[in-house]
């Protein structure tokens, strides 16, 4: 790697990197409404504007809620400027008007959210039921397994809003990242400048050439529209490796687009797993593999566009695929439970499929409770007897 690109190594929070890669992308207009774990990386950008190490012009709104935070970014959007904003649980959820907004609108605006719980009861520590719920809203929805991803995913992400006009949504465990340090290896300016050029974007108000944005659109035409949505994120799906490819090859770091596959060349048990908790499985697996156990791990990064295509073709020796949601669909089962099971269902498939509940309002995903998890898909791979759909780490019943 040469040293123009290198750049200089810090010890920092998952927040911190994030909002050192925002400062690196250059956004015009920053508007945000601080809540815990995502009130340190606003704070983060704004001491950056007010030291004045900020390398191009910029505007720092602080607005009243988080629906002005994200009505205030459509706004600068919808004149051609790169925005930021951030949130997390209760105030994402505020949000959710303007999110459906700015995907119908095709604006490229990227925002990081703080993973939380969501009330009631209250907790202000990590899980993913803020985003999941919004996983039908129109964003692109990207989750980060430490804070060097966290900030070359939200440098990634401007690319990829960019080329397919879709908003993105870069997702960070709250507190288990958001807090966390690390060394992180932060990228030349003049590097990113190269990676990322000026936003230019024809989807924006002009005198030279007046559009209406925002419209309204009659039923004979509604459907046209939302397919060519479904149609963009189809397209972003090629759009995510691609631009993850040429990260790497600027950057010499790659995360595999939308999913990575961990040990699985002969695993014929294999977890997917979603965020922070993918570093403590990577763990478990190396443990269980000097045992001689034949175990696997598979990160899935990319929600929204989901990575349909590779678990359809998912074959060969794995035959218990469990899947980790820090999410519950009540009523049913993890989100990201019924997206594989989806995504696995054709004929003739042989894979058998459980689901494992764990880690919501910041609980602990423990080594333990992963290596519980690998015991219980090598039982049903022995033919004994597990439900499809368990809650793992539970202190009481």
């Amino acid at each position: 790697m040469s040293a123009s690109r290198q750049g200089k190594n810090r010890f920092l929070s998952g927040n911190e990197a994030a909002a050192e890669g925002v400062r690196l992308c250059k956004p015009q207009v920053i508007a945000a409404y601080p809540i815990t774990p995502q009130t340190t990386l606003v704070e983060k950008l704004s001491e950056f504007l007010a030291e004045k190490t900020w390398p191009a012009p910029c505007k720092f709104l602080l607005v009243e809620s988080e629906h002005s935070a994200m009505a205030a970014v459509m706004g600068a959007a919808m004149m051609g400027s790169r925005v930021f904003t951030a949130s997390s649980s209760q105030g994402l959820l505020y949000m959710c008007e303007m999110l459906h907004y700015v995907s119908g609108s095709r604006y490229p605006i990227v925002m990081a959210n703080a993973n939380r719980g969501v009330a009631t009861p209250w907790s202000i520590f990590g899980d993913h039921r803020d985003s999941f719920s919004l996983r039908d809203s129109g964003w692109i929805q990207l989750y980060v397994e430490s804070g060097q991803e966290a900030l070359d995913t939200v440098v990634q992400a401007y690319r990829i809003a960019e080329s397919v006009l879709l908003p993105v949504m870069v997702n960070i465990d709250g507190f288990t990242l958001t807090h966390t340090y690390e060394l992180v290896e932060l990228p030349t300016q003049e590097a990113v400048d190269a990676f990322l050029p000026p936003l230019n974007t024809f989807n924006k108000l002009s005198l030279e050439a007046p559009k209406c944005l925002s419209f309204m659109l009659w039923p004979d035409y509604h459907l046209e529209s939302r397919q060519r949505q479904q149609k963009a994120f189809e397209e972003a799906a090629k759009v995510i490796e691609r631009v993850d490819a040429e990260f790497h090859a600027q950057f010499g770091r790659k995360y595999d687009g939308l999913v990575e596959r961990y040990r699985c060349e002969d695993a014929e048990c294999v977890l997917a797993v979603v965020g922070s908790v993918v570093g403590t499985a990577r763990v478990v697996v190396d443990k269980l593999r000097e045992k001689g156990r034949k175990v696997g791990l598979i990160k899935v990064r990319s929600l929204r566009p989901f990575p349909v295509s590779f678990f359809a073709s998912l074959k060969g020796p794995c035959k218990v695929l469990g899947v980790v949601d820090r999410d519950i669909s009540f009523g049913l089962e993890g989100g990201l439970y019924t997206d594989v099971k989806a995504s696995l269902y054709r004929p003739g498939a042989e894979i058998r499929t459980m689901g494992f509940i764990a880690g919501l309002g910041g609980h602990d995903v423990s080594k333990a409770d992963v290596e519980l998890m690998y015991d219980k898909l090598d039982n049903a791979l022995q033919g004994k007897t597990e439900e499809e759909r368990q809650f793992i780490g539970m202190r009481w019943a």
